[in-house]
């Protein structure tokens, strides 16, 4: 039985992922975990949802609850909680309120779920990373966060609009911090197989301003809408999806490093991974 855990299930991250996770054949049952003040909240978006996936002939399992309890034997716990990122702050500037919560959270899973995968959303990722994994105990392979697996699909999404191509022909990474300082391959970017220099209209392309727009993407968006909702719960889904398959895709999350990037020890950064 597969059992996936959401932390957070009352706000627009996890309750969207819930419903994209519920399609999924391989998950039995999905817990929506928030507190007692938004339970009724999350009991609501259960029925709701339930009323959708009938229309595809779905039969999934949701499960709200106020319960920590009941996130035992989940593969992955989700951690979505957190104050969010409003517009004029960046994503350091949660690093104090947000640590508090995950810490509580990871000391929780490490009792009630000690077998789980932990993935971390709440920001900075990278910092929450390293807290969960300091908190939980678990080995580093089993804490990520989502970091620059959101940042890759960014960039896939401005390239393709650039060459007005398929965003599935583009083969590309960012790494790094999921913030400021996020590093996109640009020089091991393909289109098609054909690296990116050599694709036509690459001379068109200004670099200096696509990083600009890269990093700037999820601020823009809370701009204009208050918060970033669609891709990031997409990109988780497909994080979960990945896992809990064993696709052994390669996929860019922030995680532990030791050594394994010549010269970055104790610090949660994106890399590639095997999931």
């Amino acid at each position: 039985m597969v059992k996936i855990t959401i932390i957070g299930a009352s706000g627009t991250i996890g309750k969207n992922v819930a419903f994209t996770l519920a399609k999924e054949d391989v998950i039995d049952e999905i817990v929506m975990y928030s507190r007692k003040r938004s339970h009724a909240k999350v009991k609501g978006e259960v029925l709701d949802m339930y009323d959708a996936l009938a229309a595809e002939d779905i039969d999934s399992v949701l499960t709200p609850s106020s319960n920590i309890e009941d996130i035992a034997e989940s593969k992955v716990v989700l951690i979505t909680s957190g104050v969010p990122r409003k517009e004029g702050l960046t994503r350091l500037d949660l690093a104090a309120p947000n640590a508090r919560i995950i810490k509580g959270y990871a000391q929780d899973i490490a009792k009630y779920a000690p077998d789980a995968v932990i993935l971390i959303v709440t920001n900075p990722v990278d910092v929450m990373t390293s807290i969960a994994l300091e908190y939980s105990g678990f080995d580093k392979s089993r804490v990520i966060g989502l970091g620059n697996h959101l940042d890759s699909l960014r960039l896939k999404t401005i390239l393709a609009k650039h060459f007005e191509i398929h965003s599935g022909e583009i083969h590309t990474r960012v790494i790094g911090e999921h913030g400021d300082h996020m590093v996109p391959l640009l020089s091991s970017t393909t289109i098609g197989g054909i690296p990116l220099k050599y694709f036509a209209h690459y001379t068109d392309l200004d670099v200096d301003d696509l990083v600009v727009r890269l990093k700037n993407a999820g601020g823009t968006i809370i701009s204009k809408k208050g918060a970033t909702e669609y891709g990031p719960s997409y990109a988780i889904s497909n994080l979960i999806s990945t896992i809990v398959n064993d696709t052994r895709k390669i996929l860019t999350v922030s995680t532990y490093l030791e050594g394994e990037v010549e010269g970055v020890y104790d610090v949660s950064l994106g890399v590639p991974v095997i999931l």
